[in-house]
C-alpha cells in the first residue's frame, strides 16, 4: 500500500542477494530450492557462471545484476518494491528501478544479457511452463 501497488497485478516473494553468486556443486539444487520457498529473484554483482544463471531463469527466478559501483544496502527488515518487472520483460527493457520501502533509496537492477528466448521462459515462470506452453 505504502508504494502504491494495486495488490492484484503484485506478486510477493523473497529474492537472494550475494556480490557472486552461482560457484560450487549446489548450483541447480540452489536454485530448485529458492523457488519452493518463495524466490522470486536474486540480485547480483555478477554470476559466477552461466550454468547457475540459468538454472536461476528455468526456474523463473529473474537474476538481476546492479550496475557496477552501486553500493547495495537495504536494511534487513526492508522490502524492495520492484514495479514494472513484466512488462520490461516484454518490451526487452535493460532495466528496472527497485525502491527500499523503509529508506527510499533506489537501485537500478539491470536485465543484463537476457536473450528472447530466456525473456519468454521468464514470462512464462519456468521453462517447464514454456515447454508445455509451445508444445500445444
Amino acid at each position: 500500500e505504502k508504494a502504491g501497488a494495486d495488490p492484484k497485478n503484485t506478486a510477493l516473494g523473497s529474492l537472494v542477494y550475494a556480490n557472486c553468486p552461482g560457484d560450487g556443486s549446489a548450483r541447480e539444487q540452489a536454485a530448485s530450492c529458492q523457488r519452493v520457498l518463495g524466490g522470486v529473484a536474486n540480485i547480483a554483482q555478477s554470476y559466477a557462471t552461466k550454468r547457475y544463471r540459468s538454472n536461476l531463469i528455468n526456474w523463473g527466478i529473474v537474476p538481476f545484476v546492479l550496475e557496477e559501483g552501486t553500493d547495495f544496502a537495504p536494511g534487513v527488515e526492508d522490502y524492495l518494491y520492484i514495479p514494472g518487472v513484466r512488462s520490461a520483460l516484454l518490451e526487452g527493457k535493460p532495466s528496472v528501478t527497485a525502491t527500499a520501502l523503509l529508506s527510499g533509496k533506489t537501485y537500478s537492477l539491470l536485465l543484463k544479457d537476457i536473450t528472447p528466448e530466456e525473456r519468454d521462459i521468464l514470462l512464462e515462470g519456468s521453462l517447464i511452463n514454456h515447454y508445455a506452453k509451445t508444445a500445444k
